[in-house]
This record gives structure tokens, sequence and C-alpha cells, in this order.
């Protein structure tokens, strides 16, 4: 792991940003890849930053991002608009073309981040066996882009990790997600906070923990284990989180369940088997 140069893409991003911070702590050269060098002013003299669109690939994509050995792929656009027809009339085909230009230009190590969305409508404890069933375009090109790496691995040679992601709370989260929503209502001294019944059970990891683990796959050496949950591993009820992050925050506002609709893009029950991810983990 020591010397290793490692790229990041989407690195002024929610998880981005984070996993950068988690990339510091390590013995790693980095470089950082965004659409605007402005987002990330304060990344450290240690990281390099590299301005990039996606959308415009270059020949020399793999040269220009310092021959990284490990590329840590998070850029995605079009979120969190999970219906948009954008995820696989667009944004795949430049996201394939991208990435295969870092394989044929040398790259030997490639983490991309996945979503818990490729299994659509399954519920219970959701494991890497499972065939996806994903039933939204962003889970259908994301699932489609698994699908055209594995068979670019049948043509060159690297290692690759599929980080398929739950949900995640945590600083710098977008503002239409649960977390953010209930803090700012609470910062606005709302009265009340509406939400769906909260019944549904999810699989939730603070944005802090998911970094640690994405970043501890990615320095892993001739790390390869294909597809693999990020995860908790342990459902939770919506409500019961919220519950949660008010004792934890001493935050104080009247909940009103059940004046939001439920989702109609996920099942009631979902959440991920970590097994595999824990023995990885385990096997340093």
């Amino acid at each position: 792991m020591t010397g290793m140069k490692v790229a990041l893409t989407g690195a002024s991003g929610f998880v981005g940003r984070h996993v950068l911070t988690e990339l510091a702590r390590h013995p790693v050269t980095v470089t950082a890849v965004t659409r605007n060098s402005a987002k990330l002013s304060n990344a450290g003299s240690g990281v390099r930053v590299v301005e990039l669109d996606l959308a415009c690939p270059h020949a020399d994509v793999y040269e220009r991002l310092h021959r990284p050995d490990m590329l840590i792929h998070l850029a995605w656009g079009g979120l969190p608009n999970y219906d948009s027809l954008h995820h696989f009339e667009a944004e795949l085909p430049r996201q394939y073309n991208f990435l295969k230009g870092m394989v044929v230009g040398g790259l030997r190590g490639l983490l991309v981040t996945g979503t818990c969305f490729e299994y659509g409508m399954q519920s219970g404890a959701l494991s890497e066996d499972l065939t996806p069933l994903p039933n939204n375009p962003y889970g259908y090109a994301k699932d489609a882009l698994r699908r055209q790496l594995e068979f670019l691995r049948g043509k060159h040679s690297f290692a690759l990790a599929w980080a398929r992601l739950f949900f995640m709370y945590g600083e710098g989260q977008q503002k239409s997600s649960l977390y953010p929503q209930l803090k700012d209502a609470v910062s606005r001294g709302d009265r009340v906070f509406n939400m769906s019944g909260g019944e549904q059970l999810r699989d939730y990891l603070p944005v802090t923990e998911v970094a640690r683990h994405i970043v501890r796959l990615a320095l892993r050496d001739g790390s390869d284990p294909g597809t693999i949950n990020i995860c908790s591993g342990r459902p939770v009820s919506v409500g019961g989180l919220v519950k949660q992050w008010l004792l934890e925050h001493r935050w104080e506002i009247e909940l009103n369940p059940g004046s939001l609709p439920y989702p109609d893009h996920e099942p009631m029950a979902f959440w991920g088997d970590r097994r595999k991810l824990d023995r990885w983990l385990n096997d340093e």
C-alpha cells in the first residue's frame, strides 16, 4: 500500500469528500478528480487536483490522472432523480467510455460504487449472490455498467471491486435526503416534521464509515472482491432511526408520521447482507 497512487473521481461530492479525508490517513499519493476545482480549494497541499468532465473524454486520460495504481470511481450525474432516462441514455455510455480509457491506458485496480437499487423490489436481506432486478433507470444503468466492466475484463486484466452502497447519512448530504431535511427543520425552529409512516426497514451507515470501508477495500493489495455490499447488515425502521437522531443530537421537534407517502420504488423491508464485506475486511 505504501507509495500507491490513487485517483478519486467525484472527489467534491458527498461521499467523495469523506473518502478524500480517509485517504489522507494513509501513505498514498492522491489525485482528486472534479468538474470544478474550486470546490476542492481546501483539499490540502498533498492532493493533486485535476479538473475533468467525464462527458468530454481525453485519449490520454490515464496519463492526465498521473497513472494511478487504483481508481476509486464515485462520479455519477443526474442524482437524486432516480427515474430519469438520463442515467442510461447519457450517463452510462460516458461512464463506460471513461473507465475503458483508464483501463486501456494501463489502470490495474478499479473500485466503482454501485447501488442497492440494483436489487430492485427484492425484500429481506440482500446478498451479492442475488440476481439484480433493477426497477428504475438509475439502478438499471449502474447494473449495466457493472456488466460492461466484467466483459471488459475479458479483454484487459484489471482488479474490480463493485461496491454496492446502501443508505447513508452525514455532513454534506443532499438537502432532499432525510437527515438534512430533519436537521434543517430543527434549525429553522419548525414545530412539526412531516414524514412517511416510518415503518419501512432500511440499512443505514454514517457516511464516514462508508468512506472507511471504500478506502480499505481499495487499498488492499491485489484486491478483487467483485460485487460487495457496503452496508450495516442490520435492518432499522426509518421511524426508529429518526428518533435515534433526535436523541443523539438533542433535537426537539414533533414528528408527524404518515403525512407523506412511502416511496414507490423500494420494497417496505430490505437491508444488506454484510457477511462478504466482513470476510474481506477481516482478512487483512
